[in-house]
């Protein structure tokens, strides 16, 4: 058995744990890394990069479709699945040279491709080697959550780990759950050619404000997606090419394929914590406002940390761990600024606080202003006007932001520097956006808080009306 000692050691080579090997051993850390599967986690290889290249996949079919209201004639769209997946597969090979284990070890990074458990408190095995770290960071991530539905064993079905690899196109796919991950599955399939079908056990997108939920049902419906709310699935019949999804009330629901998109579990059963003194939640590993576990020696980011389950998230953890790690400084994760993005067309967008949320914490002192996507200049031009804004204010300052509409995953990053800074909304007015762009969504609804205090004052009105007069 070889025996190691390191400064730090990560299991795990996803986003989080990436990002705290390549701060680390950049500032001077003795740092190993360990990653049993791929490089890159479930991001890279089974998440957000391969279904944003699906998702641009379908934009592209469904753009040629309907490109008349341009100027162009629409034209046929028909799409080729298999060479949208040889797409997905280009994109996660242009991006994997950057989380490489050779990148990492170029860098300085011990990198052991295999998976690690705790053997003790402060020690790691990873196949035949020992690890003795002076800091453990767990960034193990999460994994489709497969629920035992009765027969589900029975049929072959697909996650997001495993929908990549399929060649051929569904002719008609169900999709259990209505959350992020179904319906982004399900617009791109239906742009693509299939028929869809989303059984959801309770509301769609249930987890968003439900005026902006209702603008994406709205469109998906056009579309031509069939949405089932209220159908939790009870038992799943049939085989390959032929699947049905009996619900609890008694609908019966047929389709060729099947996607599970039901949630997502923390990876942490190969990791006997119990050895560490490591305990978790139903969500994950417990941690502290700072990110450590019931061992001092032991952090937990990302997804494995059971909270919210984002890439950016993970990084934003490491960031705060490596000020603790390297540092020895007091360092806490916050939430509050995390925004979140369903990558839909139109996307929704949220930071902070949704109106809900907002009026429950603050009452008669809240003030929701708006600005819809009707009134932008460059929405208009681009035929991309359905949507709109609402920020969440209190005394001032943004407690929250909610959109949904053209690019608003882009639009969200001035709500969350605000909600990071607690800016003001004067200072948000002060900025200048070019015109015309998406952009000034942001600025004008910044106008809108300051709207009736300038325009409907009446002692605004009497100033204006006595320096007329009397100033020269």
């Amino acid at each position: 058995m070889d025996r190691i000692k390191t400064d730090i050691l990560i299991i795990g080579a996803g986003s989080g744990g990436l990002s705290v090997a390549a701060g680390a051993v950049q500032m001077g850390a003795d740092v190993t890394l360990l990653e049993g599967h791929k490089m890159g986690g479930d991001c890279l290889n089974y998440g957000c990069v391969p279904s944003k290249a699906l998702i641009a996949s379908g934009k592209a079919a469904w753009a040629q479709r309907h490109s008349e209201k341009y100027g162009v004639a629409d034209a046929a769209g028909n799409a080729d699945y298999a060479a949208a997946k040889d797409h997905v597969h280009g994109v996660i090979a242009q991006i994997e040279p950057v989380d490489s284990q050779e990148r990492f070890e170029g860098l300085g990074v011990r990198v052991i491709r295999e998976f690690g458990h705790f053997v003790s408190p402060t020690e790691v095995q990873a196949g035949d080697t020992v690890i003795t770290a002076r800091r453990i960071i767990i960034a193990t991530g999460s994994s489709p959550l497969v629920p035992p539905i009765p027969g589900l064993d029975k049929v072959p079905y697909e996650t997001n780990e495993t929908l990549w690899e399929l060649r051929e196109k569904p002719e008609h796919l169900l999709i259990v759950g209505g959350g992020p991950i179904g319906m982004e599955m399900a617009q791109a399939h239906i742009r693509l050619g299939s028929k869809v079908t989303v059984i959801e056990g309770e509301k769609a997108l249930g987890k968003d404000d439900p005026e902006l939920a209702a603008v994406v049902l709205n469109k998906l419906r056009d579309e031509g997606v069939v949405i089932e709310e209220g159908a939790m699935a009870d038992e799943i019949k049939g085989k390959a090419g032929a699947i049905e999804v009996v619900t609890k009330d008694g609908r019966s629901i047929k389709g060729s394929h099947l996607l599970m998109a039901v949630g997502r579990r923390t990876n942490t059963e190969k990791l006997n914590l119990k050895a560490a003194g490591i305990e978790t939640t139903k969500t994950g590993v417990k941690v502290d406002a700072g990110l450590r576990t019931t061992n001092r020696k032991v952090y937990a980011i990302g997804d494995a940390a059971g909270g919210m389950q984002f890439t950016h998230v993970a990084g934003y953890h490491a960031g705060v761990i490596i000020r603790s790690v390297l540092f020895a400084l007091p360092s806490k994760a916050k939430t509050a600024h995390i925004p979140r993005v369903t990558y839909t067309d139109p996307e929704i967008a949220q930071v902070g606080m949704t109106e809900a949320q907002a009026r429950k914490e603050h009452g008669s002192r809240l003030e929701v202003v708006r600005f819809d996507y009707a009134h932008n200049d460059r929405a208009i031009a681009e035929r991309k006007t359905t949507g709109f804004i609402k920020v969440m204010v209190c005394k001032g300052r943004p407690v929250g932001a909610s959109i949904v509409g053209h690019q608003a995953g882009e639009l969200i990053s001035l709500w969350a520097l605000a909600l990071a800074n607690n800016l003001k909304m004067s200072q948000i007015a002060a900025m200048v956006a070019p015109y015309p762009t998406i952009g000034e969504v942001n600025k004008r609804a910044a106008g809108a808080y300051f709207s009736p205090r300038l325009f409907e004052n009446p002692t605004v009105k009497k100033i204006v009306g006595l320096v007329q007069r009397y100033i020269p």
